[in-house]
């Protein structure tokens, strides 16, 4: 626990000092009063941004200069802007429309769910550690992050309300709202509120937290009084909208208007029909090398290929496998048999391994020797053929005939009993470390295990751009057997059911990042195979018993991992690094050879 503890500590800290240049200076808001009514040109400072109240300027070359002090790294955000075309014709080379709808829930005809949150429940931002994981799950939605000094300073500021979802059995907050109430950030005279960063943890099992969480906050500003709550939500969010609609809000003829910057350069510069249909792992390592002036001409959208090309040296990627990856490292790598030799030979500790050609007397013996094993195709990926778990000889049977589907050969491996980590290494040095955690469902006492899986799956499909479900196959129907349940039962209300033993993403995996909290043995470990096989870019996988004790035994090498699940690490950036050091900053290159001169002094 002291270990988990120190961690979190830790990874709050690393936060902290990243936010701390761009902390929140002098009061949360700016205005000029105007007697007792409007205040003149009003500015809420929410931390991540300002809001600039478009009505409550008289002139709109005010507005304009109030978004010019944007500050680094923030978004601010002029709101109720009626006329945008006139505001846009003082700073068009600064501003732009933001492509967004306004939505307004009457609060005079709302009346709250009868369903209760199950599983969680809401309430009030609490501590500085409620902020930090807010923060990381502004990170993980791409987010501009908050300094945790702000949300605990501002905890009594009456303009503005913060609500968190946690859930009641790990305490783990799961989602967070913020709330502006207009008359006390400027003297509302009608009296309205506004919804703002509505985030939910996209590893979050529980069904319905966004909804809980604009409920709770509407009916906090019902309860005050409030007419309205009006938000923002992007055209194209037809999901969100969906919800916002189900809830009674509609559409209002209210702008928004922003300051071009990094943060939101994907609104201004319009679609590049050039990058559309690259998936997630191939987009964030182009849309890095664009950030350094690389040029990228994509091959094959569909199949994940592209070229970067910059200083006169051009390399063919395959999202995170490249030219520099040789065809022997990939063959090490394809095969899983061969990839524990050569590891182990390294001195990586491995799992006791026969073929699964073996005779059943010599199968059954290495059952009644680990109790359980794994089942898996000897060449393969995204987790397709595996099975874990594996308790008796039918069961075995079953499993190798499902794996050589995948691969004519077939290995079981001793069943180390622990957690999946996936570790990063990018030339020879770790970038990122994760925890993946196979799929479960919660019980609500109303839906059959299929249908709870049925729902998971569209969540993590809608979380992972379609990269992520569970498969209604033979191995959910063994696991959930397993776990004493048939697919059509219906678990009691909060009774947690795995529903698959593997925690690959792509069969419905949840991925938590632990870069923070990795005992040595597994990072001299994970670096050791890589440098075994020789591969610059990899995804090495052990089981562990925990991220801060040393044992592990090795699974898997990938050659091919997918960086963009490893956010808010900078994996793509490390990629880059790699293939085109000189687009690095000086800085940064200085630094980096000076570390590798003292390595080489020690």
């Amino acid at each position: 626990m002291a270990g988990d503890q120190n961690g979190e500590r830790a990874q709050a800290e690393h936060r902290l000092e990243k936010l701390r240049a761009s902390a929140p200076k002098g009061p949360a808001a700016r205005e000029r009063s105007n007697g007792d009514g409007l205040k003149k040109n009003a500015i809420l400072d929410c931390g991540w941004g300002r809001l600039v109240f478009g009505q409550t300027f008289s002139d709109q070359r005010e507005i304009a200069n109030s978004l010019r002090e944007e500050g680094p790294d923030r978004r601010d955000i002029a709101f109720y802007v009626k006329d945008p075309h006139v505001l846009l014709s003082h700073a068009p080379q600064e501003l732009f429309l933001d492509p967004s709808h306004t939505y307004r829930l009457d609060l005079s005809t709302y009346r709250p769910s009868t369903r209760r949150p199950r599983g969680y429940f809401i309430r009030r931002l609490a501590s500085e550690q409620d902020a930090t994981e807010v923060n990381r799950i502004y990170q993980s939605r791409n987010m501009v992050q908050v300094h945790p000094a702000f949300f605990w300073t501002n905890r009594d500021n009456r303009a503005l309300t913060y609500f968190v979802a946690e859930d009641e059995t790990t305490g783990a907050i799961l989602g967070t709202v913020t709330g502006v109430h207009n008359r006390r950030a400027f003297g509302d005279p009608e009296n309205g509120s506004s919804l703002w960063c509505l985030a939910v943890d996209p590893q979050a099992t529980h069904p319905g937290i966004g909804e809980s969480l604009v409920r709770r906050l509407a009916e906090h500003f019902q309860a005050r009084g409030c007419a309205f709550m009006d938000l923002s939500v992007m055209h194209d969010n037809d999901k969100a909208i969906g919800l916002y609609e189900k809830l009674g809000f509609v559409r209002v003829s209210y702008f928004t208007v922003k300051r071009k910057n990094e943060i939101n350069e994907r609104l201004f510069t319009g679609p590049n029909a050039d990058y559309e249909g690259l998936n997630p792992y191939a987009q964030i390592i182009v849309d890095e090398a664009r950030r350094r002036g690389i040029h990228c001409e994509v091959v094959d959208a569909a199949g994940g290929f592209f070229r970067l090309t910059h200083g006169g040296r051009t390399v063919l990627c395959r999202e995170s496998l490249s030219e520099l990856t040789t065809a022997v490292a990939m063959s090490i790598c394809d095969d899983k048999s061969v990839t524990r030799r050569i590891v182990e030979g390294a001195g990586v500790k491995v799992p006791e391994q026969i073929d699964g050609d073996s005779d059943d007397d010599a199968i059954k013996a290495f059952l009644e020797k680990h109790g359980q094993i794994v089942v898996k195709p000897s060449r393969g990926e995204q987790g397709r053929g595996i099975s874990v778990g594996i308790e008796t000889l039918d069961e075995a049977k079953a499993a190798i005939k499902a794996a050589k589907e995948q691969s004519p050969q077939v290995l079981l491996e001793a069943c180390f009993q622990g957690d999946d980590l996936r570790l990063i290494v990018i030339d020879y040095r770790l970038v990122a470390a994760a925890l993946r955690k196979p799929p479960s469902v919660t019980g609500d006492g109303r839906a059959s295990v299929r249908e709870l899986i049925e729902h998971l799956s569209r969540r993590r499909s809608a979380a992972t751009g379609g990269e992520s479900k569970v498969p209604l196959d033979a191995e959910t129907e063994r696991c959930v057997k397993q776990a004493g349940y048939a697919m059509d039962d219906v678990p009691a209300e909060g009774e947690r059911v795995v529903v698959r033993k593997t925690a690959n993403l792509h069969t419905g995996g949840t991925i938590h990042d632990v870069t923070g909290d990795i005992h040595p043995a597994l990072v001299e470990a994970a670096v050791a195979a890589a440098r075994a096989i020789e591969i610059p870019v990899t995804g090495i996988d052990l089981m562990i018993k925990a991220p801060q004790l040393p044992d592990y035994v090795f699974i898997e090498a990938n050659e091919r991992p997918g960086l963009a699940n490893h956010e808010p690490q900078p994996t793509a950036e490390r990629f880059i690094d790699l293939l085109f050091p000189l687009s690095m900053p000086f800085s940064v290159r200085a630094a980096r050879s000076q570390q590798r001169k003292s390595l080489k002094e020690d």
